[in-house]
């Protein structure tokens, strides 16, 4: 059999194929009009002798079958060339003789004719024939994995545990030994979606043709074979048969819209099944163009074989490069155990050489400096009365001095924001900041416990209870008076030392995950000593801490010299900074006081407000702001991720009201009589008007650096947000096409200048080029992945105008835009085919997601990363792909997994960066 040509239209295809069948074949008089029945046909055009073989040609266009020639195959013919003409002769013949026995096959000297017959049945044959040749595609293999009703079982013992739970559960549901059709949902295991299963319940039941109440344990598991049934064509039948509620065939336009709010409800997308009607009309306008009013099984079945056909319109706005994978993905995985264990310790430390160097070096200075205190306190006198119990205490002092200053750089943000934009980015890892800070905060509680630990329970004894001779060493420190316990306890030093440790333990306990988080229950009135309000206020108490850490270090024991004294020395430079650093932000925030334009109220419990840009105020997209609302308190600031785009005229937020102070903001915005807020969906490029009278104050403070204001140092972005995570990066996919409209604008405006004659004209664009040139250079990002995952698709309102601005502006296809909906059973689930086959139809018609709104479609379920970073390592070989995550931490592990392999993998880097909300 010879391979199938390809003609030069996309539209059409030349197939040329050899058939020999055995002799049993040739006297069947069984024909039918199909593509099936076509070889057994052409065993009857020939000759009885075996060595007479036809080559027909046929043309697949989108409507019909072309029959374009019928010769005789180059075999060698003994016979000489009389037996050559007759063979011939009687193959000339076959043409007609093929279209009349075919009534759907048309030649192509009698194309138009045939058109004229019955181009209503010619049609629709044509499709059927097209359908059965399809399914041998491999987009059409791939489909046909779908449709699943239960999830995929990998063998018979998979499949006997699966029937084991639902034994186990029909048990504990089936009353008198019958189980109710309303309990089937949840006896299969779709617990969520019993109605569907109400659905596949019944169209079970019509098989049987039975109306059926309550099935017995036999019954279950002959319904539960039929819907595990591995088999596309019975899942695909079943499917069918839910739609089909007479039985006869034959799926209607309402069938079809009473199974696509089926499978809407199944998925609790309300939205969707409001415009059933609407949908169903397009599937029907879509399989029956020629308006019978009903489709078949094998047009629902063409149907879902071309799902990948409508998906790829829409291919440059939501879905990767289809580049062969394999040009810059080898398999990488040394086989020796040592050459492993190498590979791994390399890829950590090229990962980790930043945090590696600044933790070893912060080690190696509280290393040294108790190794010299510990030194120093053993060739003093003080050793001979209180020994290593002194040494060790003041060796631990030390460090703490030291971590007590280092403690304030890592949350000095404006100092970080401007380091940021420095080469110090390089070789300092800046988004590990508030690590370090947590780093450093241990360290302290465990100088504190050495430290305190040993003065109460080793060298205090000690001194107390020492012989009169050791202790007249030390005297003169004493005033030549042995101090008592309580003396101890009750002098300066022992009163700021136990102040400072009660202080820090309030702070620090209140500063944990627990505690924090309100993962701690407490009743009334301590549920006050959990959350973030508790965090915030108590780590004011350490402001307390300071000073009474310059008191303790300036009357402590056995130091005289003030030189000796250096516990100011440690502090002061990093406090004044710190001090500075919050003077800083109290003045600007004064300065930055905002005037409201648009509040909005958005699905999913998302607060928007749009405000005045401040004269002065400048940011990079991905920064972030604080945001404090006197009427709700005057100490709490709280952080938001800028959305607007540097070059807007606006400041705009978005706000998920969670906690506490986001839903008291939403209040006073938008329950105040004297509000005029708006409540629906933002539109960017339409502000609204706000009376500011009667409005609440708001002061903004920043901007603050963060990790996905670095964007622009990378090739190629892959930008990963899940709900309200993906703020950060709409500003940035705003930036990215402003800042390719500006060049734009600077090639025409050099292309014009350049088309000038003249010298003078030649010397202008000249000093244009530069004048451009040193105002701005060119970005060095070239391409944006965007996904964003979330679970309520109320969600996509959020950014819908946003999205749609940059579907619309991105004309060179820079950027990729893939949404996500986490609460809509994956791809391939019964409970979603339609909807994807709704949703497919529908973007490849009108370029409209039905979910969103916008040209971007959604995908269900979510995303398989690893195909993610594979597809973008083979699209963009030998370039450097920035990774920006914003969400919760659960998928950061995966993401920086995937990384590290593809980066040692391929020839792309991938260097990932992190948010948390």
């Amino acid at each position: 059999m010879r391979t199938p040509s390809s003609g030069s239209s996309s539209k059409r295809s030349n197939y040329s194929r050899t058939y020999d069948f055995p002799e049993e074949l040739v006297d069947s008089g069984d024909y039918a009009v199909g593509g099936a029945m076509l070889p057994i046909f052409l065993n009857d055009l020939r000759p009885n002798h075996r060595q007479d073989l036809l080559e027909v040609t046929l043309e697949l266009e989108d409507d019909s079958i072309v029959l374009c020639s019928v010769t005789p195959t180059a075999t060698a013919n003994p016979a000489g060339d009389e037996a050559a003409t007759g063979f011939l002769g009687r193959s000339l013949s076959a043409t007609s003789k093929l279209c009349r026995k075919f009534s759907w096959l048309r030649s192509t000297s009698s194309r138009a004719s045939s058109e004229a017959e019955d181009p209503t049945i010619s049609a629709r044959d044509a499709r059927k024939i097209t359908a059965k040749l399809q399914r041998t595609r491999s987009s059409a293999q791939q489909a046909l994995k779908g449709l699943r009703f239960i999830r995929k079982t990998t063998g018979a013992s998979d499949a006997d545990e699966l029937w084991k739970k639902v034994e186990s559960r029909f048990k504990s549901l089936a009353k008198d030994g019958l189980l109710s059709r309303e309990d089937f949902g949840e006896c299969i295991g779709m617990v969520d979606s019993k109605e569907f299963a109400v659905g596949i319940f019944d169209a079970l039941a019509r098989r049987r043709r039975q109306k059926m109440g309550r099935i017995t344990k036999e019954e279950l598991r002959d319904f539960w074979l039929q819907i595990s049934d591995q088999s596309f064509d019975a899942r695909l039948q079943i499917f069918f048969d839910m739609a089909d509620s007479n039985a006869d065939g034959r799926i209607t336009r309402k069938e079809v819209q009473e199974l696509i709010m089926l499978s809407a409800s199944a998925n609790k997308l309300s939205k969707l099944k409001e415009q059933a009607a609407e949908y169903a009309s397009l599937i029907m306008e879509e399989l029956d163009p020629e308006n019978l009013g009903y489709i078949e099984l094998w047009q629902l079945e063409t149907l879902l074989l071309q799902r990948d056909t409508y998906m790829n319109y829409s291919r440059e706005l939501s879905t990767a490069s289809t580049v062969a994978w394999s040009q810059n993905v080898s398999p990488f995985r040394p086989k020796n155990v040592m050459r492993r264990v190498s590979f791994t310790v390399r890829c950590v430390l090229i990962e980790n050489w930043q945090r590696t160097w600044i933790i070893l070096l912060w080690v190696m200075a509280m290393g040294g400096l108790f190794a010299w205190k510990l030194n120093q306190y053993r060739n003093r006198a003080a050793f001979q009365v209180m020994g290593y119990c002194l040494a060790a205490a003041k060796g631990a002092a030390e460090t703490l001095k030291l971590n007590m200053a280092l403690i304030l750089l890592p949350v000095c943000r404006n100092m970080l924001t401007w380091l940021r934009s420095t080469r110090a980015r390089l070789f300092i890892p800046f988004d590990d900041n508030i690590n370090f800070h947590k780093i450093i905060a241990c360290a302290i509680a465990i100088g504190v416990l050495v430290h305190a630990g040993t003065h109460l329970a080793c060298d205090f004894p000690r001194l107390v209870n020492s012989s009169q001779e050791k202790f007249d060493l030390i005297s003169s420190d004493f005033n030549h008076k042995k101090p008592t316990y309580r003396d101890l306890l009750g002098g300066v030093e022992g009163v700021t030392g136990i102040s400072m440790v009660i202080l820090m333990a309030i702070s620090f306990t209140l500063a944990t995950h627990r505690f924090r988080k309100n993962v701690v229950r407490l009743s009334a009135p301590f549920n006050r000593l959990t959350g973030f309000n508790a965090f915030w206020y108590s780590h004011h108490l350490l402001g307390v801490v300071y000073i009474l850490l310059l008191v303790h270090g300036t009357f402590v024991f056995l130091v005289h010299r003030w030189y000796e004294k250096t516990t100011w020395m440690y502090i002061s430079v990093p406090f004044l900074l710190y001090v500075a650093e919050r003077s800083l932000r109290t003045c600007r925030s004064e300065h930055y006081s905002v005037k409201i334009l648009k509040v909005s109220v958005l699905p999913g419990a998302v607060l928007s407000l749009i405000m005045s840009k401040p004269n002065g105020f400048k940011y990079k997209s991905g920064q972030y702001i604080f945001l404090q609302c006197p009427a709700i308190s005057s100490f709490e600031w709280h952080p938001f991720t800028i959305t607007s785009a540097p070059g807007d005229d606006h400041l705009s937020v978005h706000i998920r009201t969670v906690g506490d102070w986001t839903q008291e903001l939403k209040r006073v915005f938008t329950e105040s009589n004297n509000s005029r807020s708006v409540i629906g969906r933002a539109k960017f490029n339409q502000l609204g008007h706000i009376d500011q009278r009667g409005l609440p104050r708001l002061l903004v403070d920043g901007p603050y650096g963060a990790p996905a204001q670095d964007y622009l140092n990378y090739d190629v972005l892959l930008l990963v947000g899940l709900g309200i995570g993906a703020t950060p990066f709409i500003s940035i996919l705003k930036d990215l096409l402003n800042n390719t409209r500006t060049e734009e604008q600077t090639d025409s405006t050099t292309d014009i200048s350049r088309s000038e004659d003249s010298l003078n004209s030649f010397t202008s664009s000249n000093s244009t080029l530069g004048t451009l040139g040193g105002k701005k250079k060119s970005q060095r990002t070239t391409s944006a992945h965007f996904y964003w995952v979330t679970r309520e698709h109320g969600s996509f309102d959020w950014f819908k105008g946003v999205m749609n601005e940059v579907a619309e502006m991105d004309l060179k296809g820079q950027i990729e835009m893939h949404n996500y909906l986490t609460s809509v059973y994956e791809e391939g689930d019964a409970r979603s085919t339609l909807l994807t086959m709704v949703q497919a139809i529908k973007h490849a018609k009108h370029g409209v997601d039905i979910l969103s709104g916008t040209r971007v479609r959604t995908h269900f379920a979510r995303p398989n990363w690893k195909e993610v970073f594979t597809k973008i390592a083979s699209k963009h070989p030998n370039a450097t792909v920035g990774v920006f995550y914003c969400g919760m931490p659960v998928l950061a592990k995966d993401l920086k997994k995937l990384s590290q392999e593809l980066t040692h993998k391929t020839s792309t880097r991938f260097e990932f960066h992190k948010e948390y909300f």
